[in-house]
């Protein structure tokens, strides 16, 4: 029943709404290309403004949502169909390929395949915009059959040069952003891709990549590292893979299967995924109410702890599991912890002095000390309204455990703590950084 309350809940569209300059008529590079030096860095200042501005947009709607699993699945196809703002250089388009990631979170990946093989930032990010017959560029062909279906080394070299000569024409109209197919530059002859042989064109060869089993099975494993586990059980994976193909690519009855299967309720898998930096952000402030009225501060740390919405970094995405984990981010981790739990307290240390303190203050980590000293202090916990709502009873503690951590933690609290003091402890513990 709460699996299908979750799923019935899931919206296809934002709650809250966007910056108002997302209306904004789109400014090709071309034009901007052509200002002078000034006004090209003043253009470019305004674009990096409004990458912060989008990605502040994202974060409050992650906190503001009523389907949570709208928001995650969002940020899956985001992953997965990567596309960045460095290459993109538009929050228009950036914002517009989040809305087709949101109203087919969890639609249908068929639809939402074709929808984002045309999206002009996807366009752009991959070179297809320019691609045309006298010179296919193989760049979205290869990442189409490596990265959004089959997986690698289901394929071969020719196959993509001829998908490549598939999708030529797929372009954009370079004043307005939108999409555009060119056919005076689609080469229109014949060609041969996974042993379909004919005047093949793109959207052929999205069929082709759709009849795949390779295909169903490719998404599968990567929803399974999403929701399950680190390593995927190759037989559960079939099974599912088989509901997916029958269901035509209908998200729901895959992540419904899943989420009923005996793997994703099994304790092993339970605690068995790392918290990205947004899940970690995001989920902390979510867990304990704290909705503060700046974002700003909450991007930056994501970022720095190595999750930077919208600029992924490269074409395959976040790696994710344990790559979110090093000494730079698990300190980082555990500062951004240390400023929401206990106040102007953790930072009360003297900053270092001399030429190698300046060098380390250089460092991602002391830029993080120093975003959290300002941005933060306005992310506290509010202690009295939180102890309200948690109540009092001798099942208090327990409920607090089971409230933050998803499993046990490493090193248990003391009996008796104050209700403050053990939610520190308990956050502090390693077994907060899983879900």
């Amino acid at each position: 029943a709460a699996v299908d309350a979750i799923l019935e809940a899931a919206g296809t569209r934002a709650s809250i709404a966007p910056p108002a300059w997302v209306d904004d008529p789109y400014v090709p590079f071309y034009k901007v290309a052509a200002l002078p030096a000034e006004a090209r860095m003043a253009e470019q200042r305004r674009n990096t403004e409004r990458a912060f501005e989008l990605r502040e947009w994202w974060l409050r709607e992650m906190l503001a949502t009523a389907s949570p699993l709208t928001e995650r699945m969002t940020l899956f196809w985001h992953n997965h169909f990567a596309t960045g703002q460095q290459k993109v250089r538009s929050g228009q388009l950036l914002y517009r390929q989040n809305v087709l990631l949101r109203r087919e979170a969890l639609g249908n990946f068929g639809a939402l395949l074709r929808e984002v093989s045309r999206d002009p930032a996807m366009l752009i990010y991959l070179d297809n915009a320019g691609s045309r017959r006298q010179a296919p560029n193989e760049n979205f062909a290869r990442e189409v059959m490596e990265l959004f279906t089959l997986g690698e080394g289901r394929y071969t070299e020719r196959d993509i040069q001829e998908a490549a000569r598939a999708f030529t024409g797929w372009s954009i109209d370079r004043d307005t952003g939108e999409y555009r197919y060119r056919p005076f530059i689609h080469d229109g002859g014949v060609k041969t891709v996974l042993g379909r042989t004919g005047r093949l064109g793109g959207e052929e060869v999205l069929e082709i990549l759709l009849a795949r089993p390779e295909t169903a099975a490719f998404v599968t494993r990567k929803l399974w590292r999403e929701f399950v586990s680190p390593s995927p059980d190759e037989r559960e994976v079939d099974r599912l893979a088989g509901i997916f193909r029958d269901a035509r690519y209908a998200v729901k009855p895959l992540l419904r299967a899943m989420f009923l299967s005996e793997a994703f309720w099994s304790g092993e898998n339970r605690g068995a995924l790392i918290k990205s930096p947004v899940d970690l952000v995001v989920g902390t402030l979510h867990t304990f109410g704290i909705r503060p009225l700046d974002l700003r501060p909450a991007v930056t740390a994501s970022a720095l702890l190595g999750q930077n919405l919208f600029a992924p970094p490269n074409v395959k995405g976040w790696p994710g599991g344990e790559a979110w984990i090093n000494s730079a981010t698990l300190l980082g981790r555990k500062q951004l912890i240390d400023r929401v739990f206990r106040g102007s307290d953790a930072m009360a240390e003297a900053p270092p002095n001399g030429a190698a303190a300046g060098a380390r203050e250089a460092t991602p980590q002391a830029r993080l000390r120093r975003m959290m000293d300002r941005g933060l202090a306005t992310y506290a916990l509010d202690w009295d309204r939180f102890t309200r709502e948690m109540g009092d009873g001798p099942g208090r503690a327990e409920g607090l455990v089971r409230l933050v951590l998803a499993v046990p933690p490493v090193e248990p609290p003391a009996k008796g703590l104050p209700g403050p003091e053990l939610v520190r402890q308990l956050v502090a513990d390693p077994a907060f950084q899983l879900r």
